[in-house]
């Protein structure tokens, strides 16, 4: 066998271990693994076999409260084996959580909500176990967990006064009430004007 063949062999080989595929990024909820849609589909379309994926991650999600939003990182292997890395829910459903929301700004310049910096330092405590921010700084986490706040219409302040942020929370809530009627009444009548000009 000459040298370039020989050559020609090795590359072959180093060529076929690469491997391209990407890892599959998706949100699954705690507990709640299930083979339908949109869950299902994006494992067949990776050759995962749906049913040890989903038996698996609910197994490894028993011990948190089922329904909160995971993200997970799935590696597969040629084998139809696979990797799966579960971190911590994302930093905004414990923004929300700290603030006692459920739903962020609606209009530009809304306040959603407040907390404080120990909410704040205590997230970043949490999300620095996740493997994206090992490199980062517990300030440069909290940093970042700042300015999600901010963009989700949460400010962050030194004290919070619990009758005050009660009686805040109560004028928000008929906000969004009146946010929410007014986009109904708006989603009818562009639903009538549609069944008129059919």
């Amino acid at each position: 066998m000459s040298k370039m063949a020989r050559m020609t062999m090795k590359t072959k080989k180093v060529a076929e271990k690469i491997d391209h595929s990407s890892k599959l990024r998706t949100d699954v909820c705690a507990g709640m693994a299930t083979p339908a849609p949109p869950l299902g589909p994006q494992l067949g379309q990776r050759n995962i076999n749906i049913a040890n994926f989903c038996k698996e991650f609910n197994q490894r999600t028993a011990n948190i409260k089922e329904g909160i939003p995971l993200p997970c990182r799935v590696k597969v292997h040629s084998d139809r084996t696979f990797d799966l890395v579960i971190h911590k829910p994302p930093a905004t459903y414990y923004l929300k959580q700290a603030a006692g929301i459920q739903k962020g700004r609606t209009l530009k310049g809304d306040i959603a909500g407040k907390i404080t910096l120990k909410h704040v330092y205590e997230i970043a405590k949490i999300k620095s176990e996740d493997p994206p921010m090992a490199l980062l700084s517990l300030e440069d986490i909290c940093k970042m967990m700042i300015g999600i706040a901010r963009s989700c219409g949460i400010e962050v302040v030194e004290k919070i006064d619990p009758v005050e942020y009660a009686q805040f929370l109560e004028e928000r809530g008929k906000i969004l009430e009146k946010f929410y009627e007014e986009l109904r009444v708006a989603r009818e009548s562009k639903m009538l004007r549609t069944n008129t000009q059919a």
